[in-house]
């Protein structure tokens, strides 16, 4: 049996097309039918977790079964809402004659690489983060690989940028006292966070270069602590979904070892779309033949790790109904 229920977060990727949506949510039915508070979450700006459902989902969570919610997060929600608290704190360092310039910046800035990412992943640490969260798992249901590795390994480039960023705005000794002091001293460690702005040596700037110093701050500790909680296999664990083919085959060796390099545990790879042995019929044993040696393939490259196998099956997976009898094949897969 694997554990990877038992975990607080699951993240489910892989190349696309493989059915990381449709293993995600009979994972979800699975959990909740085990009687877990589970959130389903797509993160995949190209959602599916609706259709395979077969109901209409949004930008906050929605009650499918006892026990089991699901969102589709909407990036273009988030950058809105991003870019409109950084244009509301600009307005007290810009003047009413630049304001103008600065929306049109906002603007251009909706569509400049990289910024989708950063909103979704804001979204994404805080929904990781949030100690008041109702649910006792979130599965994760990811955008295909590439996009995937980017966004876990972003909140270590997103807390160097933002490092960076604090120190070319020091104009203070004040300030320069302040990040010394909530520097690590050493790897990852989080410096304490705020509680007293007197301790904090924020309460000796100017109000408006505080809010900006501790905006920023806030936002490194956040994607630290979500972090944190990617690399401790006590909460998160990855499921690579693959199907047994040449590109999926390669695709999730690199990425598995890239989540290796960077302490990102991964928990199993589940083969789907296996050949069942009761289909009959030439093409499909001449498809069996060439089956196995992909088998034998992912058993090489991937034998380090638990692989589970799911049958093809005859049908679309859609609705409710078809999702439980996946689940009970997990079930008998071992999770």
């Amino acid at each position: 049996m694997f554990d990877l229920l038992e975990r607080r977060l699951v993240w489910v990727g892989g190349k696309g097309g493989v059915g990381k949506t449709t293993v995600s949510a009979a994972l979800g039915v699975l959990a909740a039918r085990r009687g877990k508070r589970c959130l389903i979450v797509s993160t995949d700006p190209a959602h599916s977790l609706g259709d395979v459902f077969a109901r209409e989902l949004e930008d906050r969570p929605r009650t499918l079964l006892p026990n089991l919610d699901a969102l589709e997060i909407d990036p273009d929600v988030e950058v809105e809402a991003h870019l409109a608290r950084v244009t509301e704190q600009m307005r007290g360092f810009a003047a009413p004659q630049m304001m103008a310039e600065l929306e049109r910046q906002m603007q251009l800035t909706r569509q400049s690489p990289g910024t989708q990412e950063a909103a979704l992943l804001e979204r994404i640490a805080r929904l990781v983060t949030d100690a008041e969260s109702p649910y006792d798992l979130i599965i994760f249901d990811t955008a295909p690989t590439g996009h995937t590795l980017r966004l876990l390994t972003l909140p270590e480039a997103m807390a160097v940028w933002t490092e960076g960023l604090l120190s070319h705005n020091r104009k203070s000794e004040q300030l320069g006292k302040v990040l010394q002091h909530l520097t690590p001293r050493s790897g990852r460690e989080l410096a304490t966070p705020f509680d007293d702005p007197a301790e904090d040596g924020l309460s000796n700037l100017d109000r408006r270069t505080r809010d900006v110093a501790r905006t920023l701050l806030d936002r490194k500790r956040l994607f630290h602590q979500a972090r944190r909680q990617l690399e401790d296999p006590a909460v998160s664990g990855f499921l690579f979904v693959l199907t047994p083919e040449r590109l999926p085959i390669l695709e999730t060796a690199r990425a598995v070892a890239t989540l290796a390099e960077v302490k990102i545990p991964v928990t199993a790879a589940l083969v789907n779309r296996v050949i069942p042995e009761e289909a009959d019929g030439e093409f499909l044993q001449r498809r069996r033949v060439q089956e196995a040696t992909y088998l034998q393939r992912i058993d090489e490259e991937l034998g380090q790790l638990p692989r589970p196998r799911l049958p093809w099956l005859d049908t679309d997976v859609q609705g409710i109904e078809v999702l439980e009898q996946l689940a009970e094949r997990l079930e008998v897969a071992g999770f």
